[in-house]
């Protein structure tokens, strides 16, 4: 099936800066997007962490490079995982995705958070994290949106977190995603739970040190 997303003949993604070079665009959309992560962290986007505000999220990160920041994607999306052997996560059918979404930010914001000890908001964190990006309802930037949303989320229920664990681990915080999410309709469970729940205690435990300084 043809990519509308992507320039005709290429795996380029069609940008609103005309870039038809993979490491000019990368490089660009890592300077637009740094700069409107920075701002959206001291200066959180305001919503009621619903599927609006999750699309209103990706067209304020996306802005600057991409016409469709914002929108939901209209394909379904297969990557091979290296981690997973080439296998793909199973990421939500095109036809599913405002559903899918709309069921795990309700269960998301209906958690009683203040409730929690540390190690069930570690658990249930990881669980709302990974359900979030495993729908991947964007044609890209579905994990820094994941991590931004969800950590702007659990930052509105008092409970601080240090987001730059997050961004100097990058790379590791979407194996774990992948390793989390690795559940197969026909060849079972091999998902692998504890890499990204490790990373998430670090991010909290780290913030409670901080707070304490």
């Amino acid at each position: 099936m043809l990519d509308p997303y992507v320039y005709p003949g290429t795996n380029i993604l069609k940008n609103v800066l005309g870039i038809q070079d993979r490491q000019m665009l990368d490089d660009a959309e890592a300077d637009y997007v740094s700069l409107r992560l920075r701002e959206l962290a001291e200066n959180p986007l305001e919503g009621d962490y619903d599927v609006e505000h999750l699309t209103k999220m990706h067209k304020y990160i996306f802005q600057d490079i991409y016409e469709w920041a914002g929108k939901i994607c209209t394909i379904n999306i297969e990557k091979e995982e290296p981690a997973l052997g080439g296998l793909s996560i199973e990421y939500s059918d095109k036809t599913k995705i405002g559903t899918d979404l709309s069921g795990i930010l309700n269960n998301m914001v209906s958690r009683f958070w203040d409730g929690l000890s540390l190690d069930d908001r570690i658990k249930c964190f990881s669980e709302d994290l990974a359900a979030v990006w495993k729908v991947h309802g964007f044609r890209e930037g579905n994990t820094r949106l994941a991590v931004t949303f969800c950590c702007q989320f659990i930052e509105a229920q008092g409970i601080p977190i240090d987001r730059t664990i997050f961004e100097k681990h990058s790379t590791y915080v979407r194996t774990a995603l992948v390793a989390y999410s690795a559940v197969f309709h026909d060849i079972g469970d091999l998902s692998k739970k504890e890499y990204l729940e490790r990373i998430i205690r670090d991010s909290l435990e780290r913030s409670i040190t901080l707070d304490k300084k």
